[in-house]
């Protein structure tokens, strides 16, 4: 049997009525209380002649289409309580985040389920909706009776998240700590969706959100972020929580979007950052802003070119952190001189004692430090890399380019 429901857009306005039977007021708003139940309506606030009253949830005997009726009229005058998150005011017509739907919608009415519990009458909300539907009943409300709104809706398609799917966005810190509001859920989203959601987002959603998530999880959404709002992202944030992403980043990654932002907040940032990271992007800063050098990743393994299938994958095991995105091992001399490249699929291949130099591409493409970078673009496109390695004056490997980093140039250009 199917549970009744309840939408917010009826509950407006539904009659309440005491033990006899005489109606005390109207319902103008009803408010969750997250800390201590996160999907319960615990407080009804009843509009009554000059003031309005607070109705508990324990105190209802029944909830209808008909009305509310109480068990208990030891009712109080309505005091804003900054626990409370109250459906009309704070959650009607606000954005939120469907998790399941990796998407940012906007919410036009509520859902709740009608359920006895502990002898009283509990609405739990069940679910937002966002559809035509809701937008059906906003319309008619109060110009139609509640039974054939429902009958006229019923031809459209529900359109609704699953309440325990929600993500609500509060930029107030203090709120989102009295109102149990978590990032937690946004922190399993794949990077690339988590941007997707922040883009659509207003500036204050957007600073709450990477002020709050992980810093790992942060650098790695911000770098999927449209390379023209990464700046302003930045700027907003507290100077030692924008040190933290960016000391997660890549350091070619680090080095663009400092590049950026005005000198000053740029020096604040670096500031607050640790010494092996800020070194990194320091040195990545000094290359003009069109040169290889500029573009190129100082996360890399390298090894001697006299090495075997067997040491290399020894230095893979020390380097874990960057196996997600390598492809290429880099063979250099005593001096740090590149001397070959050997593609990480050939190592599988080959014995443990098999020399790497064997394993080495044929041609080795590399390009120096102050080379141009729209001549760097073509070398990718001519040759179909993944990756080029970059080598200074000396021929001293300093860095390597990757097709990403290629692609990230032509999305800001």
């Amino acid at each position: 049997m199917m549970p009744e429901l309840v939408y917010f857009t009826e509950l407006v306005g539904l009659k309440v009525y005491d033990l006899r039977g005489r109606r005390i007021g109207r319902v103008a708003d009803a408010a969750l209380v997250p800390l201590i139940d996160s999907s319960r309506v615990d407080r009804y606030l009843v509009g009554g002649g000059w003031a309005w009253l607070t109705v508990r949830y324990d105190q209802i005997r029944s909830i209808g289409l008909d009305g509310i009726h109480l068990q208990d009229e030891r009712l109080t005058p309505y005091h804003d309580d900054e626990y409370m998150l109250r459906i009309g005011r704070d959650l009607l017509d606000q954005q939120i985040v469907d998790v399941d739907g990796r998407k940012v919608v906007r919410v036009n009415d509520v859902t709740f389920e009608v359920r006895q519990e502990e002898g009283a009458q509990v609405l739990r909300v069940l679910e937002v909706d966002v559809g035509l539907r809701s937008i059906l009943r906003r319309l008619l409300q109060g110009v139609l009776p509640r039974q054939w709104i429902r009958f006229l809706q019923q031809p459209i398609a529900p359109n609704s998240i699953r309440w325990e799917h929600c993500n609500i966005i509060e930029p107030d810190p203090l709120r989102r700590l009295r109102l149990n509001i978590s990032y937690s859920m946004l922190e399993k989203l794949h990077p690339a969706d988590l941007a997707d959601i922040v883009e659509e987002l207003g500036p204050e959603e957007r600073e709450s959100i990477f002020e709050s998530i992980n810093s790992e999880v942060a650098a790695e959404t911000f770098s999927e972020v449209d390379p023209k709002m990464q700046a302003s992202i930045l700027e907003s944030l507290e100077a030692d929580k924008a040190a933290a992403i960016v000391e997660e980043m890549a350091p070619d990654e680090a080095a663009d979007v400092l590049a950026e932002l005005e000198e000053e907040a740029s020096a604040e940032i670096l500031e607050e950052m640790d010494a092996e990271p800020k070194a990194e992007v320091r040195e990545l800063l000094e290359f003009p802003q069109d040169s290889a050098g500029s573009l190129m990743n100082t996360e890399f393994v390298a090894v001697n070119e006299r090495a075997t299938v067997a040491d290399a994958v020894e230095a893979l095991k020390g380097n874990e952190d960057l196996l997600e995105s390598l492809s290429t091992l880099f063979l250099i001399d005593a001096d740090g001189v590149l001397k070959g490249a050997v593609p990480l699929g050939r190592l599988f291949l080959a014995a443990p004692q098999t020399p790497l130099r064997e394993l080495a591409a044929s041609a080795l493409i590399a390009v120096k430090v102050y080379e141009r970078r729209d001549r760097v673009t073509e070398i990718f496109d001519k040759y179909n890399l993944l990756n080029l390695p970059v080598v200074d004056e000396e021929g001293k490997l300093a860095g390597v380019i990757t097709a990403d980093d290629i692609i990230s140039v032509l999305r800001r250009d």
